[in-house]
């Protein structure tokens, strides 16, 4: 459990989804939510039910530094586009080999985490439609720029990228590959740290993720459902 160093704006993911929400109601009856598992999904589950729009996910892995693993040099999405941070790759002095590597180490977990969450169910149609992507927090924002690159291939009609808080710098690269950038806080901080708006902070875990997407999908259905 994280304990932030200020006051904090979001008591849970569940909380910034909400708020969030409330940022995007154009968007109502007319788009589709993309999550970034694990930590996007309380957060886009919110968001699904209150624009009442199809929830899925798009999964997008940091590249993790080899001995830095806290850092990271990129990210990976799960149709296999590859971002990578190359004022990092040259600070850390890393080889092709070294990237290929993690690369591939990357890919093996996402293909897991895709048969987990997706298991045989198709991608989302979303050609031609407003996708709206959602993770808890930008930081560097490269995990969400691989995840925008994936959507892109897939040819939506618009794409926004929503988050309850993002970096200041992560807000400027993702504005240069989304439509529209949506968030409630931006930090301007040198060192920012997306626990540090949530009151509540934990890492999410798969069983967590997975109850996310059956209670969109309980929800939906009951709403759908005629009263007698």
């Amino acid at each position: 459990m994280h304990s932030p160093r200020g006051a904090s704006i979001f008591e849970s993911r569940y909380d910034a989804g909400r708020q969030l929400a409330e940022k995007l109601g154009e968007y109502k009856g007319r788009s589709v939510v993309l999550a970034i598992p694990n930590g996007g999904l309380p957060v886009a589950l919110q968001v699904a039910l209150a624009l009442e729009a199809d929830l899925d996910v798009v999964i997008s892995r940091k590249l993790p530094i080899p001995l830095r693993p806290e850092g990271g040099f990129g990210a990976i999405a799960d149709d296999g586009a590859v971002i990578l941070n190359e004022a990092v790759v040259k600070e850390v002095g890393l080889t092709r080999e070294q990237i290929n590597y993690q690369v591939s180490r990357v890919r093996v977990d996402i293909r897991q985490r895709s048969l987990l969450y997706r298991g045989n169910r198709p991608l989302s149609i979303i050609i031609g439609k407003t996708v709206i992507v959602i993770d808890d927090g930008l930081a560097s924002g490269y995990t969400m720029m691989a995840a925008v690159e994936s959507v892109r291939r897939r040819r939506p009609g618009q794409v926004v990228v929503a988050v309850p808080a993002a970096s200041a710098v992560a807000v400027k690269q993702l504005e240069k590959v989304a439509d529209r950038v949506v968030t409630c806080a931006t930090g301007f901080m040198p060192k920012f740290y997306i626990a540090d708006f949530y009151r509540y902070w934990h890492v999410l875990s798969d069983d967590e993720g997975l109850k996310c997407l059956k209670e969109w999908r309980v929800r939906r259905f009951a709403s759908d459902i005629e009263p007698p």
